[in-house]
């Protein structure tokens, strides 16, 4: 057990080592300085533009960032759609994968398109390679469309004063190429060379150890695996995810995906920082959250760690902790540090089931989506922590009787408008979603495989990870039902560009104010003490939408365990 520990210790303490100069090379990327990849994709970029006809160097103001962002995603819904209805007919189907059904194949092209990878079909048999292929070109782009967002707010606050805030399209390509790819190609070949299948090959015919033959499905697993977790994406090229042995073959493995979830998303915490040449601030962000994810990850380490009590009073061994839904190449610890990085971060993917964890550790995997501020998808993560930041300089301008400001802008009645609505919509998504399912049987509680307060869990869980953009699941949910599949859709769709499009709002009006100095009774946002009221703002918002489903769900089921 203790060396469980000192491998999360050590996945941990790796991310965010290697993140501090990351977030360099991504600050000098996004500012167009010289970087030792610019000979390589300086002419791959100069081909994407000069083909597509875009200007890279034309300036856009917030409102014209937001426009291309829809457009580009509008259209790849459309060919997604396209693609997953008629892929029986189409090439690269060996399996010979069927077609999918309308409300099916707009819930799968939309989570995809919004970064969330909400799968209600099962990977090997859902969908074709060709499928796949498309399904994996909306892992980048949705990821790069996250990262071009959040550089919006990089470039707001870089310059006293500016009405345009760069090309999106710079932004969006420069994601892709210079960042997402080339961390995607070295994880794949750490993954290609510890087992995961890269193949266009169909199913192959193994013998088990009974003497028995089974079909065991392959494919093009370790690009589109590695992507899934780079990209914050989440979604298995196989039913059960990182669970299964070719996504996810043993430990290093295990730790490299681990790293190439989190790595971005911390990374440019520091980026915002170099970036705008307030590195304090950056550290500052980065302290929130991080006491905000170990307060998460280290509960759900000790609950996965003790075990099931009620299983141990029937006389059967726990030592190995809660081992229900999880592989023993991994353990109850490292899974329990995976099921709060992957909520806290978005990604979704899964190396244990989250449906078998404790009560309370479900809890701990709910929250961190419903707070949907500690580290977050690439890009997206900065925009949400945002919302919080300005909140927090409200209050705290409320206490002292001055005009709230942040970084030499004024914050005003447009700008808090704007946040709060954002920061209110998260949870109407949630809860409405949740007490729909619940008031109509045939729609959400004859999909559930438990009674009681699990079963609520289950469709709480449902919507929340849709709102926020995670696509985890608790599986006893039979998920792949007309009303799953449109109401989620709908969810996911109102909860990716809402939160991105109030954001970048904020920013660009932000960034077209004249900017004050910082004299004597500024408020400082850089320090420890403004650190401690945005936490505390980011714990009174989620306790008072958030604590009531709590004690309908996972925390009865604690007690009713126990």
């Amino acid at each position: 057990m203790n060396t469980e520990i000192l491998g999360i210790v050590f996945m941990f303490a790796l991310t965010v080592i290697l993140a501090i100069p990351f977030g360099k090379y991504i600050a000098k990327v996004f500012g167009n300085e010289k970087t030792w990849l610019d000979p390589v994709f300086n002419p791959l970029e100069r081909l994407i533009f000069r083909t597509s006809g875009i200007d890279q160097h034309q300036e856009m103001n917030w409102k014209q960032h937001m426009a291309a962002l829809l457009t580009i995603n509008m259209l790849w819904f459309l060919v997604g759609m396209l693609i997953l209805m008629t892929q029986q007919w189409l090439p690269l189907n060996p399996d010979n994968n069927p077609n999918m059904s309308a409300h099916l194949a707009f819930n799968t092209t939309i989570s995809f398109v919004v970064n969330c990878n909400l799968q209600h079909y099962s990977g090997e048999t859902g969908v074709s390679y060709l499928s796949q292929f498309w399904l994996m070109f909306l892992q980048f782009v949705s990821s790069g469309t996250g990262m071009a967002a959040g550089v919006v707010l990089f470039k707001a606050f870089r310059e006293k004063r500016s009405d345009t805030l760069g090309n999106f399209y710079n932004f969006f390509v420069k994601s892709c190429t210079r960042i997402l790819l080339p961390l995607s190609i070295v994880v794949a070949l750490i993954l290609v060379f510890n087992g995961t299948p890269m193949t266009f090959n169909g199913k192959d015919s193994m013998t088990t150890l009974e003497g028995k033959t089974v079909e065991v499905s392959t494919g093009p697993a370790a690009g589109f695996i590695a992507i899934k977790h780079v990209g914050t994406n989440g979604g298995g090229f196989f039913g059960v995810n990182s669970n299964h042995p070719f996504e996810n073959p043993n430990y290093l493995t295990n730790i490299t995906e681990m790293f190439a979830q989190m790595i971005i998303p911390l990374a440019m915490i520091f980026a915002f920082g170099y970036f705008i040449r307030r590195k304090k601030l950056s550290w500052m962000i980065f302290g929130v959250m991080t006491i905000g994810f170990l307060l998460l990850v280290i509960p759900n380490i000790i609950m996965e760690a003790k075990g099931n009590p009620a299983i141990s009073g029937m006389g059967i061994d726990i030592s190995s902790g809660n081992t229900e839904g999880k592989e023993t190449r991994f353990g109850a610890i490292a899974s329990g540090y995976w099921s709060i990085a992957t909520t806290v971060i978005s990604t979704g993917s899964i190396n244990a089931m989250h449906d078998s964890t404790m009560p309370l550790s479900g809890m701990n995997e709910l929250l961190a989506m419903m707070i949907n501020a500690f580290y977050g998808g690439n890009g997206v993560g900065l925009l949400n922590f945002f919302i919080f930041i300005i909140l927090g300089v409200f209050i705290s301008g409320l206490m002292v009787g001055r005009t709230p400001e942040f970084l030499g802008k004024k914050i005003e009645a447009r700008e808090m408008k704007i946040a709060m609505i954002i920061a209110l919509l998260h949870p109407f998504l949630i809860l409405v979603g949740t007490a729909l399912a619940s008031a109509f049987p045939a729609y959400g509680l004859a999909t559930l495989n438990n009674p009681g307060f699990h079963g609520f869990s289950e469709m709480l869980y449902e919507y929340t990870s849709s709102a926020a953009n995670n696509g985890s699941g608790f599986e006893g949910l039979g998920d792949n039902t007309l009303w799953w599949n449109v109401s989620t859709g709908f969810v996911l769709i109102l909860s990716r560009f809402l939160p991105i499009i109030g954001p970048v709002a904020i920013a660009g009006l932000l960034a077209s104010k004249n900017y004050i100095p910082e004299g004597s009774g500024t408020l400082k946002t850089d320090t420890a003490t403004f650190g401690l009221m945005v936490f505390a703002v980011i714990v009174i918002v989620a306790a008072l939408a958030f604590f009531p489903a709590l004690t309908l769900g996972p925390i009865a089921e604690h007690f009713s365990l126990n």
